[in-house]
């Protein structure tokens, strides 16, 4: 304020070119640090939210079912092929063996897509669990994800927080989703029912027909026969007549 000239009015003028200067200089610094706060917080925030939305869909995958075989198999199509050839002939189920295999090789798939996921933006027990289970498939032996499933559910409630899980509540031990099967199946179903709709409708349209065709050659024989009796009557009419 001491700096401040009053004295006259090119002064005045002077001085407040120099505070509206001094003033768009601060407003400009706030504004870029604003921004620049505001775009990391952003990109902090698309992270967690992307890291998020990973471990959720890993640990759908890892921990989506509580009954039935919770270890996943780890053996391949070529394996169960070449076990298969090396049985005597006869002894086989007879099916085919990608009929046979097709359900765990399916779960086996996702089971590894879910750990590569856990591996890649894990906590660090994460991925030694994820890293371990991968181990274990790959030396072609079965796996237990319970343990990886628990860490994954308690960083994920901890991360939005959410109040813990209850020490005293008895999950029961969760293993990989099973996919649904019999989709192609119940597809041909429904392809083959609008099938036997469209073959129906079509009978339907030829039975139609013929009725309409039936019906039209009665009203035409009745028409013909009716038009002979009136001539037939005429003809005895008129020699009285005359």
């Amino acid at each position: 304020m001491h700096n401040l000239d009053f004295s006259s009015w090119q002064a005045v003028v002077t001085t407040l070119l120099g505070l509206a200067v001094v003033s768009l200089v601060m407003v400009g610094i706030r504004l870029l640090v604003m921004q620049t706060v505001q775009q990391r917080r952003q990109r902090e925030n698309r992270q967690i939210n992307e890291r998020l939305r990973t471990l959720i869909a890993a640990y759908k995958t890892l921990g989506g079912s509580f009954t039935g075989n919770l270890a996943v198999d780890p053996t391949h199509l070529r394996d169960l092929v070449r076990r298969q050839a090396a049985e005597p002939a006869g002894t086989g189920e007879g099916a085919p063996a990608s009929a046979a295999y097709d359900r765990p090789r399916r779960v086996r798939d996702a089971v590894e897509a879910a750990l590569s996921d856990v591996i890649l933006l894990g906590t660090e027990e994460q991925v030694r669990l994820a890293a371990r289970a991968a181990t274990e498939l790959t030396a072609g032996r079965p796996v237990h994800t319970d343990e990886l499933v628990v860490s994954l559910r308690d960083f994920i409630r901890e991360v939005l927080d959410l109040e813990p899980v209850p020490p005293t509540l008895a999950i029961p031990k969760q293993g990989p989703t099973r996919p649904g099967g019999g989709g192609g199946g119940s597809g041909g179903k429904g392809k083959g029912g609008g099938g036997d709709r469209a073959g129906a409708k079509q009978d339907g349209e030829s039975g139609g027909g013929g009725d309409g065709g039936a019906g039209g050659g009665a009203g035409l024989g009745v028409g013909l026969s009716r038009g002979a009796g009136d001539d037939g009557r005429e003809a005895e009419s008129s020699p009285g007549r005359g």
